[in-house]
This record gives C-alpha cells, sequence and structure tokens, in this order.
C-alpha cells in the first residue's frame, strides 16, 4: 500500500495532510501527483467524482509554485461557484504551512471590484468559473500571461454547460509552454477536442474505465405508472428512515414542486436550481452539509458543486438527457470509500434508457419492487427500535423519574412497549394500511393500450405557431397546452415539435374548448394561433416524437439534447412557467417558496 511520504511530497505538506487526518492516497492521487512533480507535461485523469481529483492536483501545483513571487502562477477553472469555493478552501488547508500563499476565488454572484482587489494583492493560484475570469480578463483586472499551469477541473462538466467558448477565449491570453491539468469524470468526444486543441501529448491516468460507473454504487431501478412517481418517491424515502440524498429532476419547475410537497408532507427537504439567488443557494447547501436536509431536490446545473461525502441515496425522479449526466449524478453517492445507492424512479416506456445507460456505465441495474405500505411499516418498526437501543441515557432525566412513573403506574412492561412504539407506529399504519401497490409488471399491456388509444381515429389534429425556436420541447408544449385548455395528461397527445410551428391531438370532444382557450392567447408578448389541420398526424410515424424523431436515445447512446422523459402528470410550477397572457387557469397560485427547508418529519 502506497503513503503519501512516497508520492515525492514536502515536509509541509505532509504535515497539512496528517493534520486533516488522511491516511493513504487514493488511486487517482498515487497515480497522479509522481506524474505532475517529476516532470512538466500535461495530463489528462479520468476519474469519477469524490475521488480526490483537488489534492491530486493540488498538492503538485503547491509544491511547483514560487510562494515568494506575487505573479499568478496557477489557473484553476471549474463548472460551478460551489466546486469553486470548495477547492479554494481545500488549497488553503494543503497549503496552511505556506507563508504568503495567496489563493483567490473567482466567480459569479459576488462583487467583482472586490476580487479584483484581491488579486491585485498577489495571487499566486486563482480559481475561477468560466464565465467570470472571461469578464475579469476582458476588463484587464487579471493578467494570466505568466501561468505555469492550468487545471480543467471537471472538464465534461464544464463542457456540458457550454463553457467551450469561454474556455477558448481564456486560454488564449495564458502561454503556450504552460503545462495544462485536465480532470474528469467521463470522456466524451468533447473533451477528447479541448485535450487535442490545447494539451501537447498529455499523459493520461485512468482510474477504473472510461466513462464505467464506480464500484462503491449500487444501481436500482423502481417501474411505477406515470401518476406514481411521487408517491413511489416518498415510499423510497419511508423504507429508508436514514437517508441524506440528493433526489434529480430535469426542469427548475419540477424540483421546485417536488421539494415543495416533500416539505408539505413533513420531509426536511429543499430546493436547489438555477432560479434562487447566490444567498438562498448557500443557505440550502449549509443546512444540507449540516444535515438540517435530508433530501436535497436538484437540478443537474445546480447540484455540479454539491461535494458532500456522506450521500447514502441519489434518486433519480426523471433520467436525465445525457447518459454522462447519470454518471455525474450517481458519483454523488459512495465517496470516500463508503457504499451508495443510486435509484431511477421510471415508467414503463424508459425501461430502454435503463438498458442504454447500463451499456455505458458497465453497470448491471437491479429491478427493485417499490416498498409495499406494511413493508414500511416493518421498516420503520424495527429502525425505532434500534434507534431506542442505541441511545444513551441522559441522566437529567432522572430528577423526572418519579413524576413520569407516577402517571404511567400500573402498565406492564409489555403495555409500555407497545405504547411508546404505537406514538410512531400507528401513524405510519394509517397513512399506508389501504396504500396500493405502485409497481408496474413490465409484461403488461397497459402501456400499449394507452398507446393505441391515442392514435385512434377519433381525434383532433391542431397546427399552433410555437414551437423549438420558442424553446419548446414536445413536452413542454403539451405541459403548455395543458395548462392553458386545463385538459387531463392523456387528453393532449402526438405532440411534434418543429422549429417554428408544432402539432398536437386532442379528443374530437375536446376541439371547441382547445379553441376557444386559445382565443387571445399570448407567449412572450407573441399572439398564439391555432387552427384545425388536416393532417390526422399518428400515422407511419414509428412512434417518434418532436418532428425530427431525435428525442430519446440518439445513434450513439446518448439522450436526446432537450427531450423530455414524460410520465409525470403533475402541474408544473416555478421558474420555467410559461410567460403567456390570455385565458389560462393556474391550478395554484400559491407563493413558491426558495425551499430553504422544512420541518423536521417525525421519523422512526
Amino acid at each position: 500500500m502506497s503513503t503519501f511520504q512516497s508520492l515525492g511530497l514536502e515536509e509541509q505538506f505532509l504535515q497539512a495532510i496528517a493534520d486533516l487526518g488522511f491516511e493513504t492516497p487514493s488511486e487517482v492521487q498515487e497515480k497522479t501527483i509522481p506524474i505532475l512533480l517529476e516532470s512538466e507535461t500535461d495530463m489528462v485523469s479520468l476519474a469519477q467524482t469524490g475521488t480526490g481529483k483537488t489534492a491530486a492536483f493540488g498538492f503538485p501545483m503547491l509544491q511547483k509554485i514560487q510562494v515568494e513571487s506575487r505573479t499568478t502562477q496557477g489557473l484553476i477553472l471549474s463548472p460551478t461557484r460551489e466546486l469553486c469555493m470548495q477547492i479554494t478552501t481545500e488549497l488553503k488547508l494543503y497549503g496552511k504551512y505556506m507563508q504568503g500563499l495567496n489563493v483567490v476565488a473567482i466567480y459569479g454572484g459576488a462583487s467583482i471590484s472586490d476580487q479584483a482587489r484581491q488579486i491585485k494583492k498577489g495571487a499566486q493560484i486563482i480559481v475561477a468559473t468560466p464565465g467570470r475570469m472571461k469578464d475579469m480578463i476582458g476588463r484587464r483586472m487579471i493578467d494570466i500571461s505568466k501561468i505555469e499551469y492550468c487545471v480543467l477541473d471537471e472538464a465534461d462538466e464544464m463542457l456540458n454547460m457550454g463553457f467551450y467558448e469561454d474556455i477558448t477565449e481564456i486560454l488564449s491570453h495564458s502561454p503556450q509552454e504552460k503545462s495544462t491539468w485536465l480532470f474528469s469524470a467521463t470522456m466524451p468526444k468533447e473533451v477528447s477536442t479541448i485535450a487535442k486543441k490545447f494539451m501537447h501529448n498529455p499523459k493520461e491516468v485512468t482510474v477504473g474505465t472510461r466513462n464505467v460507473g464506480a464500484d462503491s454504487v449500487s444501481h436500482e431501478y423502481f417501474m411505477v405508472g406515470a401518476k406514481d412517481r411521487y408517491p413511489a418517491l416518498k415510499r423510497l424515502a419511508d423504507a429508508n428512515p436514514d437517508i441524506f440524498s440528493v433526489v434529480f429532476c430535469r426542469t427548475k419547475r419540477d424540483t421546485q414542486k417536488v421539494a415543495e410537497m416533500l416539505i408539505e408532507d413533513g420531509y426536511n427537504a429543499a430546493a436547489l436550481h438555477g432560479d434562487l439567488s447566490q444567498n438562498q443557494r448557500d443557505l440550502v447547501m449549509k443546512s444540507f452539509r449540516n444535515r438540517q436536509i435530508q433530501m436535497l431536490v436538484a437540478t443537474d446545473v445546480a447540484a455540479r458543486g454539491i461535494d458532500v461525502d456522506d450521500i447514502t441515496h441519489v434518486i433519480n425522479y426523471q433520467l436525465p438527457d445525457e447518459i454522462e449526466t447519470y454518471t455525474h449524478r450517481s458519483g454523488r453517492t459512495g465517496r470516500a470509500g463508503k457504499k451508495g445507492v443510486s435509484m431511477v424512479i421510471i415508467t414503463k416506456s424508459e425501461i430502454r434508457k435503463i438498458k442504454a445507460i447500463e451499456k455505458i456505465i458497465s453497470k448491471t441495474f437491479v429491478k427493485k419492487e417499490v416498498p409495499s405500505g406494511m413493508e414500511i411499516c416493518e421498516m420503520q418498526l424495527f429502525h425505532l427500535a434500534n434507534s431506542i437501543k442505541d441511545t444513551e441515557i441522559n441522566h437529567e432525566i432522572d430528577n423526572y423519574l418519579p413524576k413520569i412513573n407516577e402517571v404511567l403506574e400500573g402498565f406492564s412492561k409489555e403495555e409500555l412497549i407497545k405504547k411508546v412504539f404505537s406514538v410512531e407506529f400507528t401513524r405510519f399504519y394509517n397513512y399506508y394500511k389501504k396504500a396500493k401497490d405502485l409497481n408496474v409488471d413490465a409484461g403488461s399491456r397497459e402501456y400499449e393500450a394507452e398507446s393505441s388509444k391515442k392514435f385512434s381515429d377519433e381525434s383532433t389534429r391542431f397546427f399552433i405557431n410555437l414551437g423549438r425556436k420558442d424553446d419548446l420541447q414536445w413536452m413542454d408544449l403539451k405541459d403548455l397546452v395543458r395548462e392553458i385548455t386545463q385538459l387531463g395528461k392523456d387528453d393532449v397527445f402526438h405532440v411534434d415539435t418543429m422549429d417554428t410551428f408544432s402539432f398536437f391531438n386532442t379528443d374530437v370532444a375536446h376541439t371547441d374548448k382547445v379553441l376557444e382557450a386559445f382565443k387571445d392567447v399570448q407567449y412572450n408578448d407573441r399572439k398564439v394561433d391555432i387552427e384545425i389541420s388536416k393532417d390526422r398526424g399518428g400515422r407511419n410515424r414509428g412512434g417518434k416524437r418532436g418532428g425530427s424523431g431525435k428525442g430519446g436515445f440518439g445513434k450513439k447512446g446518448g439522450f436526446g439534447k432537450k427531450g423530455r422523459s414524460g410520465g409525470d402528470d403533475r402541474p408544473k410550477f416555478g421558474g420555467d412557467k410559461p410567460k403567456f397572457k390570455g385565458k389560462s387557469r393556474r391550478r395554484d397560485d400559491r407563493p413558491k417558496s426558495a425551499g430553504t427547508g422544512g420541518r423536521r418529519r417525525k421519523r422512526m
């Protein structure tokens, strides 16, 4: 077994490592640190999130820079503010014995003039998000013309977020002879492209296999009906009383709504998405790290800065568009040598996506049954028993025992046990005693029956002058039509979105209602036109959605860029709500909270 001493680190860093309680290097640290210390080279390092990548590039950079110089010598680019701040904090801890070390974090949402002043004082290392870094370079607030080391951390995430042009612009202001170190969890084509463009004969370090999921994470899926996603989520939470999880949704609307429903149902939950202010995000993350929040409901973009080692479960309330994104999601659990579980809630139509993910991550999903109500009651009962057994006695209670004994006088031991346990057990029992089975039989013909209904001739085909240029994919348009017309989930079907227009079907009986509902409706300050189409739709389409037929998985195994995994028929709320005017009627006009937490659920 390797030690930090054997990696070539100086004594001041070994002391800092000892202070932090690290004993042995992780695999990526063991493979990466000696190479970066011994030579001036470019490097591509592929390793899952949570494997210690910050230390893998942080220690070599700290050991190589000249701390007595105030010139900026190292630049680290990371995708999010949270990750930027985290890397900065860790580097300061690693370099705590380096007198004169100045590591500065540069990110949006904070005073740019304050950050510029910190840089002016002399920062040997800058840790920055691409957007703010490009801005400050453009304003001549930062000079990176003399940097010797550049790190692209979470490179796949930065490219997924659309930072390619920003990175290109930033690196054009840096010297060509610098060493560039690229760290990524996956190696999609885009990351390979950037490596070829900005690196010269890079050495490659791979921990595990490319794009493969971590061995510390088990993968499970639960198949339910479209209307049962949220009840299934609740049951999975109740079946795991000590859950500390991130719940992933695909949109800001769904994220906010799911968090609100969890809070209303008594769970310690909060939402994390792009519509929150930076202060709200900071408060949510602080509460989550302190375990005041048990279930953090997040979008993929918002969750990219989450780096918490003790997460027990990742729950995919909805699957992401890109397979690589699933890898990042599941990588939030099973960190620092601990085991974790990645759960996926799917409808029958999404089973093909599970198969595609399995091929990419080289891991097998286990099909699990959503627990029944009585199974949850049993789990909670025994969890309470173990909690009581493991509770340390607070002897301050001794002063109150005489009065307690007086109140409980006459009850036998068995009666007292029954009463204590009934306090909590009854609550779950009353809730679940008539709960239905949420599991869907993969061999049933329910889905096929629904599909055949949708393509019956008893329907009206509508033309509408909204499409993908209005940032509407097929499910977005379906949600919009349903919200304006107040029709049900199954009443709007066969939605095909083109660039500037779209089509959708409803039953003939709803024709007049649809036409009436869309009178005087505006979307993004533009009048919405709708009319009956002569094209009935639904024939010889192979069941493809979205006009182009590119939804779902593409030829290379990835999810469509902006496809929607359907199945959730709940009203959608939050920051992504359509900007329309007219006769639409909202189902719920309650103020939307930021989701900074909820009351603590009384758990067994």
